[in-house]
């Protein structure tokens, strides 16, 4: 028997190119013949230890919940924070109190402990500081009863100071206004100077604790130009006065003369005519204002001797107007002397209702003084009544505006107990007034009322005297 060898065929060989790499051995794994071979893949890499990833999940966990126990701390102290500082106060009764200048934070919550507005000083504190509110301002404060801690931050930061008001009636002088304003104790500061005569407009003026003396009276000065501008501006092209500086005399005449809303018109209207005709004004309150300026009343009646003595306001002396007002008139009468009333009187009296009897001869005007002397004789008016006028010359002197009646003797102390301008307040032994601002016969509220009818006569110490001297 013959065995054929089989001849494994020898490996081709091919020539190696230079360039080429020399393969790279192959990890050879058993195969069948035929199999391809296939590429092997590459492990995972290794994983993290468990340990280490527990522990992070952990420390975020943990941080995460300290986050929300602090938060709900937080929103536990805030409402506990806000119940506290929303509790009513202690405070029985509303109550001023003064915020001192440059007082901190600290200062003022000791200040509203030592006044019994809070309880508790360092709770105050820490709410001016942290509760979003604006800074806290010093100044004078009205508390309420049982206020929190938060109604008093608030009226602090708001600043919602206390008003004061100072009321200065028509007709006052420029020293006597200033005068009111030192005696004013809220107020602080001097007044450099006297303003000029008839430069304020007479109002009531609201003003907080601090503010200056001088600043009251810049914004009297700056309301009079204002007032004073408008009221030029729409006045009567029948009006006698050239400037407005002219308007102002006239009005303080009409001012110092009437009281009445209802006669300011008409006295004006009195005192155009009388320009008009070249005839003296003949007003009582310009001989006071030439004898004691801006002291503006004498104290007493005015002498025979008086009424004619030569100064530059008496307009029993002078023609026209005075050199200048003789008193800070109000808006009504500067109103009623840009528009008076149309009429052809040139005289007028007390009538003894608190108003006048106008007239538009002398002859009229006589019957009116012998009325008004009848009426006054009935009320036996006192020797002491004050800023009465002698009797003058005979009024039958034509183009004398003067109320004086004839026959009238002058009382033994040299005050006429018959003057015909004093006015009647509706109750018997009435004192006449002119000019008595400033003295114990001045109170303020009079200004205001109709004292013709007893129902508005306030009820005072000494007779309610009329508001102004009257012709």
């Amino acid at each position: 028997m013959f065995f054929r060898r089989s001849k494994t065929p020898a490996p081709e060989t091919t020539a190696q190119d230079p360039t080429d790499e020399p393969a790279l051995p192959q990890r050879l794994s058993p195969r069948s013949p035929g199999e391809a071979i296939k590429p092997t893949v590459a492990p995972p890499p290794p994983e993290k230890p468990e340990r280490e990833r527990s522990g992070l999940v952990g420390l975020i966990s943990g941080a995460l919940t300290f986050a929300v126990v602090i938060a709900i701390a937080a929103m536990i102290g805030i409402t506990l924070f806000q119940r506290q500082v929303r509790e009513p106060g202690p405070l029985a009764a509303d109550k001023v109190v003064v915020i001192p200048t440059h007082s901190g934070t600290a200062e003022i919550a000791e200040t509203l402990k030592r006044e019994g507005v809070i309880d508790h000083t360092g709770l105050f504190e820490f709410a001016a500081r942290f509760g979003g509110r604006p800074a806290l301002r010093a100044g004078e404060y009205v508390f309420k009863a049982h206020a929190s801690i938060s109604d008093a931050l608030d009226t602090i930061a708001t600043g919602r100071q206390v008003q004061h008001a100072i009321t200065f009636p028509e007709g006052l002088t420029s020293e006597q206004i200033v005068n009111r304003l030192n005696d004013n104790d809220v107020l602080a500061g001097e007044i450099n100077e006297i303003p000029p005569e008839g430069s304020l407009l007479p109002d009531t003026y609201k003003f907080e604790r601090g503010a200056t003396r001088q600043q009251i009276v810049n914004l009297m000065k700056a309301k009079q130009r204002e007032v004073l501008n408008q009221i030029w501006l729409r006045r009567s092209a029948d009006v006698p006065v050239r400037t407005p500086a002219e308007m102002v005399t006239l009005a303080s005449i009409v001012e110092k003369e009437t009281g009445r809303a209802d006669e300011r018109p008409r006295v004006a209207g009195v005192f155009i005519n009388r320009l008009n005709k070249r005839m003296k004004l003949q007003s009582d309150p310009t001989i006071v204002y030439g004898l004691v300026g801006g002291r503006g009343t004498l104290g007493r009646g005015i002498l025979r001797s008086e009424i004619d003595r030569p100064t530059p306001y008496n307009t029993y002396v002078i023609e026209g107007l005075p050199p200048g007002p003789i008193a800070n008139p109000g808006r009504a009468a500067l109103e009623a002397v840009a528009n008076p009333s149309r009429t052809k009187d040139l005289y007028f009296v007390a009538d003894g209702t608190g108003g006048h009897a106008f007239a538009d001869s002398l002859e009229a005007h006589q019957r009116n003084v012998a009325r008004w002397r009848a009426v006054e004789k009935s009320r036996q008016a006192p020797p002491d009544a004050v800023d009465k006028v002698e009797p003058g010359p005979d009024p039958a002197t034509p183009g004398r505006a003067s109320a004086y009646a004839p026959g009238g003797a002058p009382a033994g102390n040299g005050i006429n107990t018959n003057a015909a301008f004093a006015l009647d307040t509706g109750t018997p032994g009435t004192r006449a007034f002119d000019a008595s601002e400033g003295t114990r016969l001045d109170p303020l509220k009079n200004r205001t009322y109709d004292l013709g009818s007893p129902k508005t006569v306030p009820t005072l110490s000494e007779p309610a005297p009329a508001p102004r001297g009257r012709r």
